[in-house]
C-alpha cells in the first residue's frame, strides 16, 4: 500500500473504533435509563451530536473540503457532493450514526477501488518492467554507470549478464542470450553474437557483450514502448465516452429528482391537510443521493479497460488505446501484407534444377559469384545458400540488367542469371519450373545451364493463425502482395485464405483496402496487418492498423494502432480474444451497475429501502463491479 493508503486505512480504523465505542456507550447509557435517546435533554443532544461528529470529520473531512473546493470550481455534480449533501442531510435530521457509517463504509470502497487500481498498475509495470536505471561505459579499464539519456550515438557500452540493455545498437564484442519476454510475452531466450542488431528492453542472461549504441535513449525501443503504454489511456473507447457523457447528465438529474422527492411530496401532503412529513421525505431523498453514486461504473469501465491492455501487453501485444481494443471485438475483415506478415520475409533457395550436364553445386556456385555485386535480396539469398567466402578475384566485368538480372565473367566463361524476360532477351529457351517461387535461370557460355528456385518461407503458425482468426469470428480474410500471381495464388491455398490480391504496388494496396472498406457493414471493422515499415499508409487507412514483425521497427510503433512484439500471427486471434473478454466484463458492470442502482432507487423512493441498503447500492456495487474489472488484467488461452 501507498503512503496515502495507509493514511486513509489509519483514518478508517480509528473512525470505526470511535463510532462503534459511540454506539454502544448511547446504548448502555440507553438501556441503564441514564439518558432517553427518544427525548433526550439538549445537553445530551449536543453531547451526541459531538460525539458523532468526531468519527464523521475524521473519516470525512477530505470528502467535505473536495465537494466545497467542487462548487467553489463550478464541478458541483460529483460522488463528493453527492456523498457531503446526503451525510451532512442525515446529520442535520439527527441520523448520527448513519450519516458517519455511510461516509466511513464509502471510503472503505474507496480505499478498495484504490488499491485495486494500484495493482494493476503495479502488475502492468511489473509486466513492462523495461526501463533501464543506467548504462554501463567503460572508461580507464573500469565500468562507470551513466543515466541513459546521456548516453551519445556511437558510444560503446558494456551489458552485464543480469543486467538490462538500456538502448538500442549492435553486439561489437561477446555473445550472449537474451530475454525478451518483457517485449515480447515469449520465455524462449534470443542469441546474439557480433555484429547482430539489438533492442532495448531485453535482459542479458549469460555473456558480457558490449554495444555500439545507434540511437539516443529518448528514441530506443524501451522509451517508445513506455510512452506506447502510458498514453493508451488517453484513447477512449465508446463505453467509457459512454460512461462519461452518462455521468453528466446522471448524476445533476438525480439531485434534481431527490429535490423533488424532498419537497413535492410534503407539499402534497399540505394541501391535503395531511400532516408534511418533511423529515421522512427528506430521508428519502438522501437516501437516493447515496445510491445514486456512480462511482461502480465511473471508476470500473477505464479499470477494465486499462485491465485488458495489460492482459495484452503481457502477451507482447501493445496496444495504443482503450478504443483500439475495442474496436478488435468488431473485426470481421483481416487484411494482411503477405512478406513479412504470413510468410518470414527471408527468402531461401529451395530448388536447383541443374541441366546439359552441370551439377547442382556448380550451377549454385556460379550463381552465387554472378550475383556477388548485387545487393538485391535474392543475390544474397544465393550467396547464404552457397555457404563460402565469395572470391571477387574470379569475377570480373560485371553488369546488373535492370528488371532482367545480371551478367558476369566468371573464371573466364561468360555466365548471365536472371528471369525469363532476361532468358528472352538472349533467345535462350528455359526451362518451365514444376513448383512455385521465383526463378534464377543461369546461361554459360551462351548455353542454358539450369534454373534455381528461391521462396518467400511460409512461417510455421501462419496457417494456425487463419483458422485462429476465422474462430475469433472473422468472415473474410485477404492477403495483398507485390508477387507474381502464380506464387500469390499458391501461398493462400497453403495457408487457406479467403482471398488473394497479388501483383499490387504499394499505392494499389490502399486501394484495395479502400474498396473492401466500403463494401463492409458501417459496425463492422477491417483491420489491416503489415510490417509496419512499407505498409504505414494503409496501416492509417484501415480501421485497426496491426503491426508485424514489429520487434524494434520505429515505424511499426508509430503506424499501427496495435503492435505486435513478435512475428506471431497467431498473436492477433490472442487481441481479439483479450478484447471480447475485456467488453464482456465492461457489459457485465455497466448491466449490473444500472439494474442494482435503478432498481434501488425506486425501492429507496416509496420507502422500501433505508440508508443502510444504500450503502450497498453504492459501495457494495463498487467493490464488486471492480473486483470483476479486475479480471480484465489476466488471460489464459
Amino acid at each position: 500500500m501507498t503512503k496515502k493508503q495507509k493514511k486513509v486505512l489509519r483514518r478508517i480504523i480509528i473512525s470505526a473504533v470511535l463510532l462503534v465505542a459511540m454506539a454502544v456507550t448511547f446504548t448502555v447509557l440507553d438501556k441503564t435509563g441514564m439518558v432517553d435517546l427518544e427525548n433526550p435533554s439538549v445537553m445530551w443532544r449536543c453531547i451526541e451530536i459531538v460525539a458523532y461528529l468526531i468519527p464523521y470529520l475524521v473519516i470525512g473531512y477530505d470528502i467535505l473540503k473536495k465537494a466545497f473546493l467542487g462548487i467553489i470550481h463550478g464541478e458541483v455534480f460529483d460522488e463528493n457532493f453527492l456523498m457531503a449533501i446526503a451525510t451532512v442531510g442525515a446529520m442535520v435530521l439527527g441520523e448520527y450514526k448513519e450519516a458517519s457509517a455511510v461516509m466511513l463504509f464509502y471510503q472503505i470502497g474507496e480505499l478498495f477501488q484504490s488499491y485495486a487500481v494500484g495493482k494493476s498498475r503495479k502488475n502492468i509495470t511489473a509486466l513492462m518492467d523495461i526501463r533501464p536505471d543506467y548504462a554501463n561505459i567503460e572508461k580507464d579499464g573500469k565500468l562507470e554507470q551513466v543515466d541513459p539519456d546521456d548516453v551519445q550515438i556511437g558510444t560503446v557500452i558494456v551489458v552485464q549478464p543480469g543486467e538490462k540493455v538500456p538502448i538500442d545498437g549492435k553486439v561489437v564484442e561477446g555473445s550472449s542470450s537474451l530475454n525478451t519476454s518483457a517485449l515480447t510475452g515469449e520465455s524462449v531466450p534470443r542469441e546474439v553474437h557480433v555484429g547482430d542488431e539489438i533492442i532495448s528492453g531485453c535482459v542479458n542472461l549469460t555473456g558480457l557483450i558490449k554495444i555500439e549504441t545507434s540511437k539516443e535513449f529518448g528514441e530506443s525501443t524501451v522509451s517508445k514502448i513506455l510512452d506506447l503504454v502510458e498514453n493508451s489511456s488517453m484513447k477512449k473507447s465508446r463505453s467509457e465516452k459512454f460512461i462519461t457523457r452518462f455521468a453528466k447528465y446522471y448524476t445533476p438529474a438525480v439531485c434534481i429528482a431527490a429535490l423533488a422527492l424532498a419537497v413535492l411530496p410534503p407539499l402534497v401532503n399540505i394541501i391535503m391537510g395531511n400532516p408534511a412529513a418533511w423529515s421522512k421525505w427528506i430521508i428519502r431523498a438522501l437516501t437516493t443521493l447515496v445510491i445514486s453514486c456512480p462511482c461502480a461504473l465511473v471508476i470500473s469501465i477505464p479499470l477494465s479497460f486499462f485491465g485488458g491492455i495489460g492482459g495484452a501487453s503481457a502477451k507482447g501485444i501493445l496496444v495504443k488505446g482503450s478504443n483500439y481494443l475495442e474496436a478488435l471485438s468488431y473485426t470481421k475483415y483481416v487484411v494482411c501484407d503477405k512478406t513479412g506478415t504470413l510468410t518470414k520475409g527471408v527468402f531461401q533457395v529451395t530448388e536447383i534444377h541443374p541441366e546439359g550436364g552441370m551439377s547442382e553445386a556448380d550451377l549454385l556456385e556460379k550463381a552465387a559469384l554472378v550475383e556477388s555485386y548485387s545487393n538485391h535480396p535474392i543475390s544474397k539469398s544465393l550467396k547464404e545458400a552457397y555457404g563460402k567466402e565469395i572470391d571477387n578475384n574470379r569475377v570480373t566485368n560485371a553488369k546488373e540488367i535492370s528488371g532482367h538480372g545480371v551478367s558476369a565473367v566468371v573464371d573466364g566463361h561468360e555466365v548471365a542469371a536472371g528471369n525469363v524476360k532476361l532468358m528472352k532477351q538472349m533467345n535462350i529457351q528455359a526451362a518451365v519450373p514444376t513448383s512455385v517461387g521465383t526463378e534464377i535461370h543461369v546461361v554459360v557460355d551462351g548455353k542454358y545451364a539450369g534454373y534455381i528456385l528461391i521462396s518467400d518461407v511460409v512461417k510455421p503458425n501462419a496457417k494456425e493463425a487463419i483458422n485462429g482468426l476465422k474462430a475469433a469470428g472473422v468472415e473474410k480474410v485477404v492477403m495483398l502482395t507485390g508477387d507474381a500471381k502464380k506464387v500469390a495464388d499458391a501461398v493462400g491455398s497453403e495457408l487457406g485464405v479467403d482471398e488473394v490480391r497479388s501483383e499490387l504496388l504499394p499505392g494499389d494496396k490502399v486501394d484495395e483496402v479502400e474498396k473492401l472498406i466500403a463494401a463492409k457493414g458501417e459496425k463492422e471493422k477491417l483491420a489491416f496487418v503489415g510490417d509496419g515499415i512499407n505498409d504505414a499508409p494503409v496501416l492509417s487507412r484501415a480501421d485497426i492498423g496491426i503491426a508485424m514483425g514489429a520487434l524494434g521497427s520505429d515505424a511499426a510503433i508509430e503506424a499501427a494502432d496495435i503492435v505486435l512484439m513478435d512475428d506471431d500471427p497467431a498473436k492477433i486471434a490472442t487481441a481479439m480474444k483479450i478484447s471480447k473478454k475485456t467488453l464482456r466484463i465492461v457489459h457485465q458492470n455497466i448491466v449490473f451497475a444500472l439494474v442494482i442502482k435503478f432498481a434501488c432507487l425506486a425501492l429507496g423512493a416509496v420507502g422500501f429501502v433505508n440508508m443502510w441498503w444504500a450503502i450497498f447500492a453504492d459501495v457494495g456495487v463498487m467493490i464488486l463491479a471492480v473486483l470483476n474489472a479486475t479480471r480484465a488484467l489476466s488471460f489464459k488461452e
